[in-house]
């Protein structure tokens, strides 16, 4: 039954035309071994990477809800490449915690918290990124960036080194109107609280594998990534898709709070 019911959702997400389940970086570079030092590797049972992550404290990794498709099992802190992870030091088993409005990724509240089964060691290779402490209003063009190890190319394959893309924040409205462009079996209505930026009037964004990454702009993370479309990145496109972590920040703090969910 649960077989069938993945096998269902994974349908019904490609009818949508939505790139769920990973999204990696098109027309980026790989981040110095010095930067974004708060990148996590969501992993599966067997070590494989299935989304992208944020360390936000020491007890918790910030995630997209529909990475749990993927069932999580443990996060890789302290690593930018892949092919290097000592299972001893970097890997952390996790509790998922997804957001309790969450159904689909077409109806968003694409948000999740990973409790880490033991502290993270913050060190000189893994720190923490800052959360905006209210909800915000990003201005339009402003310059962000997107991090992963998804996809280079649209079918193409995850890479082992954690690559980063700069993109530009797009105003609600033209996001709206171009994704209401689209053809009809993949269209979608923009459901609330998300960014768009990347994938639209530029050739960067994400792509999958990289779902789950952060949004960084002006040293906070603001936005998840969420989706595509129908996994096409060959940019430029529609715009890429982010959770609004501003309008989740009390549903986190009360979860960091009791550090439980």
């Amino acid at each position: 039954m649960h077989a069938l019911h993945g096998f269902l959702l994974f349908h019904l997400l490609t009818c949508l035309g939505l790139h769920a389940l990973g999204s990696e970086i098109i027309n980026g570079k790989k981040v110095p071994e010095n930067l974004m030092l708060y990148m996590a590797s969501v992993q599966n049972n067997e070590g494989q990477h299935v989304c992208g992550g944020f360390l936000i404290n020491e007890d918790f990794v910030l995630t997209a809800a529909h990475c749990d498709d993927g069932k999580p099992t443990s996060v890789v802190l302290g690593t930018h490449n892949l092919k290097k992870v000592d299972n001893d030091t970097m890997r952390y088993s996790v509790k998922t915690c997804k957001h309790p409005s969450y159904e689909s990724v077409s109806k968003g509240d694409d948000i999740m918290l990973l409790k880490l089964s033991k502290k993270a060691r913050l060190n000189k290779r893994v720190q923490l990124i800052k959360l905006p402490k209210n909800e915000i209003k990003i201005k339009d063009k402003a310059k962000c960036r997107v991090a992963g190890w998804g996809y280079t190319e649209t079918g193409g394959k995850k890479v082992d080194v954690l690559q980063v893309a700069d993109v530009s924040i797009i105003n609600p409205e033209v996001c709206k109107e171009e994704w209401l462009k689209v053809p009809s079996k993949v269209q979608v209505k923009l459901p609330a609280n998300v960014i768009c930026a990347g994938g639209y009037g530029t050739k960067k964004g994400f792509c999958r594998g990289d779902s789950g990454g952060p949004l960084v702009c002006g040293g906070e993370a603001v936005g998840v990534v969420s989706f595509n479309m129908n996994g096409n990145c060959d940019y430029p496109n529609v715009p890429n898709v982010y959770t609004n972590i501003s309008k989740y920040l009390s549903w986190i703090k009360k979860i960091l709070k009791q550090r439980n969910c």
